[in-house]
C-alpha cells in the first residue's frame, strides 16, 4: 500500500509544493516532485517515480486525501494502466492519511522548523537530501523496530 499527500515548503521566494508517495509497509518515500505550481503534475511526477522505482504489482492500495489533484481522470488512468486500486480518506478526516501527514510533519519539524530557505532551488536541494539521504537511508523508525526505511526493506521481504 502507497499513501500519498501534497504539502508546502516555505522559502523567501514564495511556497513550493511537495508531493509524496510512502510505501506503508516499510515507510520509505518512493516518490516525491516539488513544483512551483499545486496542480495534477505534481502529483502524476511523483507517481511516475514511484513506479518507476517500484514497479508495483497489480493490486497495489493507493491511498490520499480527496484531493482534486488525485481524482483527476489523467492520474486515475495511470492508477488503472497499473493496476492500481485507488482509495481516498473520508472527507475530512485526516487520521485516514495519518502516515503521510507524520511525514510532512517530522520534515517540517526536523528539517524545516529553524531553516531560512531563500529560493525554491534551495527548497529542492534540501528536500531531496532529507528524503534520499536521511529519511530513507537513516532516520530511525519506532515502528520498523528503530531502523531506517532501507535497512527495514533490506532484513525482510518486500510484499
Amino acid at each position: 500500500m502507497w499513501v500519498g499527500d501534497i504539502t508546502f515548503v516555505p522559502t523567501r521566494e514564495g511556497w513550493p509544493y511537495l508531493a509524496v508517495l510512502l510505501d506503508l509497509y516499510s515507510r520509505k518515500v518512493v516518490g516525491w516532485a516539488m513544483s512551483d505550481r499545486q496542480n495534477r503534475q505534481l502529483a502524476i511526477d511523483a507517481l511516475t517515480m514511484a513506479i518507476e522505482r517500484r514497479i508495483p504489482k497489480p493490486g497495489l492500495l493507493h491511498h490520499t486525501d480527496q484531493g482534486l489533484l488525485y481524482a483527476t481522470p489523467q492520474y486515475r488512468a495511470i492508477l488503472k494502466a497499473h493496476h492500481m486500486v485507488a482509495s481516498m480518506s473520508n472527507k475530512g478526516d485526516c487520521y485516514d492519511n495519518a502516515v503521510a501527514e507524520s511525514f510532512f510533519s517530522g520534515l517540517k519539524n526536523e528539517l524545516l522548523w529553524d531553516r531560512d530557505i531563500s529560493t525554491r532551488s534551495e527548497a529542492r536541494g534540501t528536500i531531496f537530501e532529507w528524503i534520499e539521504v536521511f529519511y530513507n537511508r537513516e532516520r530511525l523508525h519506532e515502528t520498523l523496530d528503530y531502523v531506517s526505511p532501507m535497512r527495514y526493506e533490506e532484513q525482510t521481504v518486500v510484499p
